[in-house]
């Protein structure tokens, strides 16, 4: 299991980071001599960020100490995320108080928690980080990364167990949505058997799956159906069909009254389609092209998102473009047929 601990240094004017094991027994340690903390996820909060974010603060309430969860964008944050026991709590990073201790979850570098919370992370006395996205370093006081693990909230639920104080209803809610959330009902690639052994446990620790699983999957909003079968109509087939892009306009967002929340399941459509290895969809905003990518084989679209200054995961990924949608679509074939030629 890849997991760093890392401190920076800086030689010759440059910063250079020394990697190294954090036991879970060591993060606890840390946990219980703190007294403050604010516990971030990244921008764009998806289900294992909030519920990250969540699990964490439930912890460290039980444990007796002060915490703020915040969510690093002052956008609004999913009607389903905001139905986790805890989410009420949840303030803007531009409304939360430095604390000393600043634990970032599901994310690594300053640059995916937004100016506000990167501020309040500066100030922190003492920095943790807590991710399974693949990094090659990470600048906290202390870190524990596991690219290998199905969500960050298993990492956070591991973190539970060796904290010896007894799992709640409530922090196996939080944790396992983040690990419904984040293996797609536990389909995706990142399924495995850890995945599917700490579901059991939260299970048996209270998380309630019926509720959540209709919460979060079974609640589908009238634009949310009608941007899906927008993105079906719209679909185009590439590299002899390996291969399929979509794409959803601002205009359509305003026709149809849609939200950015509307538009998450729209790549699971294309995603769903037999022979299918990638998926793309893009959604034009204002001032840019977000786009998205998933992986039914073994191809990394983390990568080809890479290529245009974007990241995630081997099999899920995401990245923003700025120019036309017709500019974002074309770069995007490209970078397509270069990755499955």
């Amino acid at each position: 299991m890849r997991t760093l601990l890392a401190k920076a240094k800086s030689t010759e004017g440059m910063q250079q980071t020394l990697l190294k094991q954090a036991e879970l027994s060591q993060i606890v340690g840390e946990l219980r001599s703190h007294d403050d903390y604010i516990v971030c996820g990244h921008v764009n909060p998806d289900g294992d960020s909030i519920g990250s974010v969540l699990g964490m603060s439930h912890l460290l309430k039980a444990m007796g100490k002060s915490v703020q969860p915040i969510f690093a964008t002052g956008s609004q944050i999913d009607e389903a995320l905001m139905s986790l026991p805890g989410a009420s709590s949840l303030i803007s990073a531009e409304d939360a108080k430095p604390a000393s201790c600043f634990i970032t979850v599901d994310a690594s570098g300053l640059d995916r928690l937004g100016d506000d919370a990167a501020d309040l992370r500066r100030q922190a006395s003492f920095t943790m980080v807590l991710d399974h996205h693949e990094v090659s370093s990470c600048d906290a006081d202390i870190c524990r990364i596991e690219p290998d693990c199905p969500s960050a909230s298993c990492i956070i639920w591991d973190v539970v167990k060796e904290s010896g104080v007894a799992p709640s209803k409530d922090m196996a809610a939080c944790c396992y949505v983040g690990l419904m959330t984040d293996t797609g009902r536990f389909q995706y690639q990142n399924a495995d058997t850890r995945a599917f052994a700490e579901a059991s446990e939260m299970v048996a620790a209270g998380a309630d799956v019926a509720k959540l699983s209709a919460a979060f999957f079974q609640n589908k909003s009238v634009a949310s159906v009608m941007i899906d079968a927008l993105t079906a109509l719209n679909m185009t087939f590439i590299c002899d069909g390996q291969a399929v892009i979509s794409w959803i306009t601002a205009a359509d967002m305003e026709r149809l009254g849609a939200t950015k929340d509307d538009c998450e399941d729209a790549i699971n459509v294309l995603r769903s389609i037999s022979g299918i290895r990638v998926a793309c969809v893009l959604k034009e905003n204002p001032d840019r092209i977000r786009g998205s990518f998933r992986a039914k084989d073994g191809t990394d679209v983390a990568a080809i998102a890479a290529s245009f200054g974007g990241g995630g995961h081997k099999a899920a990924a995401g990245f923003t473009l700025h120019g036309s949608l017709d500019e974002a679509r074309s770069d995007v074939v490209s970078a397509l047929e270069a990755a499955l030629s």
